[in-house]
Order: structure tokens, then sequence, then C-alpha cells
């Protein structure tokens, strides 16, 4: 019996990879994704690899298992990828205190966000 199949949130020729709960900012995170949109996949990876920004990091495993599983989940060319979207999403926020004058309060924010990359199979124009 067992349950359906999910249906595919992407088309035929995409594939997606998400992470959750990065300890940045999504407005910091964003400047490093903005930088990837619309990139082949090797030069996003070659960008990321030498960006100076401490989330690159994360975001190129990111993209590398967005590469991943266009390979092995859905056959696509690897040589042909490219970063179709590159969308950062708001996750939970850490409040913390600290002590002011007066017997004052100042609040302190450490947000988390989240970061899904979709890669793309073209056809090259020749």
């Amino acid at each position: 019996m067992g349950q359906k199949k999910n249906a595919r949130r992407v088309e035929d020729n995409q594939a997606m990879a998400k992470a959750r709960n990065l300890r940045i900012s999504p407005q910091k995170l964003n400047l490093v994704a903005q930088s990837i949109r619309g990139m082949k996949a090797e030069k996003a990876l070659a960008e990321l690899q030498f960006s100076r920004k401490r989330i690159a990091k994360d975001v190129k495993k990111v993209l590398e298992s967005a590469i991943a599983n266009a390979e092995n989940n859905h056959d696509l060319d690897i040589d042909a990828l490219v970063v179709d979207k590159a969308f950062v999403g708001k996750n939970m926020v850490m409040k913390r205190w600290k002590a002011r004058a007066r017997g004052r309060v100042g609040r302190i924010q450490k947000p988390f966000s989240e970061i899904t990359i979709v890669v793309k199979e073209v056809e090259e124009a020749a």
C-alpha cells in the first residue's frame, strides 16, 4: 500500500537545496545570495570559494548540495546547471538582554535566517 509519492516542488529540469537556522541576519545573507543569482554553477562555486564573507562557506555547501541533488536524484547534466533562484528567508530570533544605566535594559536580537537555492539545467545556445 504505502503512501503516494509527493509532487515535486520544482520543475523537471530543476533541483533544490535548503539550509535552515543559519546564524546571520537575512539582510547580510542576501548580499551573498545576490552575488550568485543567474551564474553558472561552476562560476558561482568559485565566487563563493573566494568570497570574504563568513557565511559564504555555508552558502557554498548549499549550492554543492543542490548540484548533487541535480546529478544524483534528477539525472541532470552538471555542466549545464545555472543558479536559477537563490532566496533568503527569516527564521527565529534569539532575544537577549544587557544591563544598562539606571536599572534599565538593552534588548539584543540575534537573528537566524534560511536560504534556498534552485539550480536549473539550460541548453547551450550555439
